[in-house]
């Protein structure tokens, strides 16, 4: 099944724990602090793989998280650093966060890695601690924590030519005609309900990869029919075939209420260049009506080509004049792509005291959690550490002049405080 939008949570590794530790030998009496270091957590990256063409995969698999570092051990021995997550995603992934909507990447290029999650730095043992007047320094860190997303992808096929057209227009079986690829053929209008791709032989040395996009209908830029779910696939197409259906009552209505679509959708979509073929070909009151519709395209600027998809004739002409049209026309890493929305971070020093009841005060903020949860309040050399980053914080003086009393309680994240003059 053809999947092109998915949904998915993604955790990097927490950062291991930094050891309080002091060196025990015989005949060492004061060995001195040898805690080592935590490893550092697993990053999560997202990263192309040209084999594949469909989300599918993370309709049954929607959590991905990365392994955590190991902790610190004795004799200044570091954790192990975990390995990162890879994520495979196919050509033309398009990367949103889904709580803000923001744009956080476009990947087109095989090989192409956008780093999604960063893994928490391991935390520092006691053996970074140690000074000529603290020699015995209860303090350690705990493990960095990790970070974690919710992820919305939108697949855009990527493909060097698109075909479009009106439903029942004879797209499928032109591309079955041009390329190895085995749509649904029917006669009868939406038999295409998924977008097709294929690969057309040019010559020995060159391929070109082919959509068929499904049928556009009037008011497809809004989503009525197939609707937009569709329409995005052609942005990544560089050059367009527009085909017509020959058996149409109205050939010219049908190309322009096509192109006006493409417009409302998106407007360079209708500076696309475009090949436009007459189909069925084969039918003899379609042969009748070519050499008036061709002097009417002849108006607009366009060159109007005859072709039978059916019957397989003229369509090895109509592939070389868009191949022909592709060389001209400029690769998809220099055409215009959306671009990540950038918006300036916080300050991550800034911080927020609640009074949540009569003697419980909460302090939010990103530092002062962060530091919160890498804290050994067991230890008392970390608990002052902790403290005085409070003062340099001026979340102590927040607090006086919010009217904090001796004993109340102070939340910071996962961890309560009874505060102390």
């Amino acid at each position: 099944m053809f999947i092109d939008q998915a949904e998915i949570y993604v955790r990097s590794g927490n950062g291991g724990n930094g050891m309080v530790h002091f060196h025990r030998e015989k005949f060492v009496p004061r060995g001195g602090p040898d805690g080592g270091d935590g490893g550092k957590g697993g990053d999560v990256y997202l990263e192309v793989r040209e084999t594949l063409n469909t989300l599918s995969e993370y309709r049954h698999k929607m959590r991905y998280v990365a392994k955590d570092g190991k902790g610190g051990g004795p004799n200044n021995m570091s954790g192990r650093a975990a390995e990162d997550l890879i994520i495979p995603v196919p050509p033309g992934t398009v990367i949103f966060d889904a709580d803000s909507g923001d744009l956080i990447g476009d990947l087109v290029e095989k090989g192409q890695r956008l780093m999604i999650c960063k893994g928490g730095r391991g935390g520092r043992g006691n053996q970074h601690y140690a000074t000529a007047r603290n020699q015995v320094p209860h303090i350690g860190e705990k493990g960095e924590p990790c970070e974690e997303k919710t992820l919305r992808f939108e697949l855009k096929l990527i493909a060097d030519i698109g075909i479009i057209g009106v439903p029942n227009a004879g797209k499928s079986t032109l591309l079955t005609a041009l390329t190895n690829a085995k749509p649904r053929i029917a006669d009868y209008p939406f038999t295409t309900i998924e977008p097709n791709l294929g690969v057309a032989r040019i010559d020995i040395d060159t391929d070109i990869v082919m959509a068929d996009i499904p049928g556009l209908i009037e008011g497809a830029s809004m989503g009525v029919g197939l609707g937009h779910d569709f329409l995005k696939h052609v942005q990544r197409t560089r050059v367009l075939i527009h085909l017509l259906n020959g058996l149409s009552d109205d050939v010219m209505a049908d190309f322009s209420q096509t192109n006006g679509e493409l417009a409302l959708f998106d407007p360079n979509l209708a500076k696309k260049p475009q090949i436009v073929a007459l189909n069925k070909m084969d039918q003899p009151e379609v042969v009748e009506k070519y050499k008036t519709l061709k002097k009417e395209f002849k108006k607009r600027g366009y060159d109007l080509l005859s072709v039978s998809a059916m019957a397989r004739t003229e369509t090895r002409e109509l592939l070389m004049k868009a191949f022909g049209r592709l060389a001209e026309t400029p690769d998809l890493a220099d055409a215009d792509l959306p671009m990540p929305v950038y918006r300036p971070k916080d300050d991550i020093k800034d911080f927020e005291v609640i009074r949540e009841n009569g003697d419980v005060w909460r302090v939010s903020g990103a530092a002062i959690e962060r530091t919160a949860k890498m804290t050994y309040f067991e230890h008392s050399g970390s608990l002052r550490r902790f403290q005085k980053l409070m003062e340099i914080l001026g979340i102590e003086d927040a607090l006086r002049k919010a009217g904090i009393h001796e004993g109340d309680t102070v939340v910071i994240g996962d961890h309560e405080l009874e505060w102390q003059e």
